[in-house]
């Protein structure tokens, strides 16, 4: 064969061999480019779910009469059915307190609210936090930095939705009032993060 045509020829294979490497380089950047993009979103949605769990309960609700372990064993003053409970609640009372669902971020009827008085248990009326203990979070919910008294609340273990968090519940009658965490002002470093729907604002006698 001449050796300008062998080195045509030569010059072609060389040509052939860099565009297949090209070629297969092409689809293999774009497999790990997917894969990356892929890794980043179940990164940022993780990291949104434990934000909004963080922020406060999550949970649309539980079956009916469903309760912790820990708290089946309880007793509390105030003791009712659930067809009572069910009469005398709106459906997002009985589905937050009763059930231990939450209200959506930033619509409660008290998380904007800034009257002076005393936040009661909307199902037996205990007397949960004062006014002057609430503050602005920014978590959606009202939020307190302490409670009216140590016994009028009960704390709870919650492990459910695949982490640890400390529920809070009514001491009078068993209803869900919301979570706390390790991250309020101080001086007790502690935000009460509770849901509107399960509480009522009675006004100190001298606001009304």
């Amino acid at each position: 064969m001449p050796r300008n045509m062998l080195k045509k020829k030569n010059n072609r294979g060389r040509v052939m061999r860099k565009q297949l490497k090209t070629k297969r380089f092409g689809k293999s950047g774009n497999y790990h480019i997917a894969l990356l993009i892929f890794l980043i979103l179940m990164l940022i949605s993780c990291r949104q779910k434990e934000i909004a769990a963080q922020s406060c309960d999550v949970e649309s609700g539980i079956p009916a009469g469903e309760m912790l372990k820990q708290e089946s064993d309880m007793k509390f003053e105030v003791n009712k059915s659930d067809d009572q409970w069910r009469g005398e609640l709106t459906p997002e009372q009985y589905l937050i307190t009763r059930q231990k669902g939450t209200e959506p971020a930033f619509t409660g009827q008290y998380y904007h609210f800034k009257g002076d008085g005393v936040y009661k248990c909307v199902c037996c009326g205990n007397e949960l936090f004062a006014s002057d203990t609430k503050y602005e979070s920014g978590s959606g919910w009202p939020s307190f930095w302490k409670p009216l008294s140590d016994n009028n609340i009960r704390e709870l273990k919650d492990d459910r939705m695949g982490m640890v968090r400390t529920e809070v519940i009514c001491s009078k009658c068993g209803a869900h009032l919301g979570h706390v965490f390790d991250d309020g002002p101080k001086p007790t470093g502690q935000r009460y993060c509770i849901n509107s729907a399960a509480l009522d604002f009675v006004a100190d006698s001298k606001e009304k």
